[in-house]
């Protein structure tokens, strides 16, 4: 090997990845460390349908596995999953259905099962996408994740007055922890 070849070697294996962490590891860690789920009863073909819809969305590096992270945190990765229950007509009922917890004016505006994974997350993932712009402009963020963050926790959140351009979903707690475990067990040499 030249001593070209070795410094060339030398620099895209030290050099920190840009597309890291990769869905392969993001879904790793949805399955292995959500905390409101159990690894031996997480399906990972649920999993990667849910990230086979996050891409058609073009999401930045940052926030890359967000919807992974809001199954994790809304339903533990329970496509069936019910929440929110309300007592209407003397009986119990859920409000909240499916994998990402939504509300029945989710299946009217964008007619979709809520019990179906895969047209609940495009729904979520459209609802949030639609807000990228209208948030950049009224908060006047320039960067692309701080524009996704503002659309997010605006999108999944009541309205506000004067908007919700410094809140933070909890969501993007857990993505981002899950981010630095990739990080330090890249930094480490294990992969994930």
């Amino acid at each position: 090997m030249t001593s070209l070849t070795i410094a060339i070697a030398t620099i895209l294996l030290t050099a920190p990845l840009e597309d890291a962490p990769t869905y392969q590891d993001l879904v790793f860690e949805a399955q292995h460390y959500c905390h409101n789920a159990d690894p031996q009863n997480v399906d990972d073909k649920v999993l990667w349908d849910l990230v086979k819809v996050e891409k058609k969305y073009n999401v930045p590096s940052s926030h890359k596995g967000m919807i992974l992270a809001a199954s994790c945190s809304e339903s533990g990765h329970n496509p069936q999953a019910k929440g929110d229950w309300r007592v209407i007509n003397n009986k119990k009922l859920p409000m909240a259905l499916g994998i990402l917890q939504q509300w029945p004016w989710y299946e009217k505006a964008y007619d979709i099962d809520r019990t179906n994974h895969i047209q609940a997350a495009d729904a979520w993932m459209k609802h949030i996408h639609k807000r990228v712009h209208r948030v950049g402009k009224s908060c006047g963020f320039k960067t692309k994740a701080r524009r996704w963050t503002a659309a997010w926790v605006t999108a999944i959140r009541y309205p506000k007055a004067g908007g919700r351009c410094y809140e933070k979903p909890l969501h993007l707690r857990v993505l981002k922890k899950w981010h630095r475990n990739i990080k330090k067990s890249y930094e480490k040499g294990d992969g994930c």
